[in-house]
């Protein structure tokens, strides 16, 4: 496993955390098919939510926020319709963005964590 794939299962773990501590329920965490993969999925009363997850050091070049750019927002909604086809629910589907900065990496006492709830259509 690389680098990039330890970081970025801390990332999700972080996210999921934060999002176990606003009161959503973890309902699935890397779900993968053919047309691409989401970091989690997680539900609260209202919402199925799908969440993009974006670990950086800084924001000093951009914000992680703009590296979900249209393609990847395409790629992510035609997944979360396959995984709805795959398991149907009366909860509003909903797409969501958190931005961690680790400036230390996985080392990092207290990353800055950005929720963005629908964050794209």
């Amino acid at each position: 496993m690389g680098r990039n794939n330890i970081t970025g299962a801390w990332g999700e773990a972080l996210a999921a955390e934060y999002l176990r501590k606003k009161h959503y329920k973890i309902v699935a965490a890397g779900y993968r098919c053919r047309f691409g993969e989401i970091d989690l999925i997680v539900a609260d009363r209202k919402y199925l939510v799908f969440v993009e997850v974006k670990l950086r050091k800084t924001s000093k070049f951009a914000k992680a926020m703009e590296y979900v750019d249209w393609r990847k927002q395409d790629k992510i909604r035609v997944t979360a319709s396959m995984y709805l086809s795959q398991n149907p629910t009366d909860l509003q589907p909903r797409f969501d963005v958190i931005e961690i900065y680790a400036p230390e990496g996985t080392g990092t006492i207290h990353p800055e964590i950005n929720h963005m709830e629908d964050a794209f259509q």
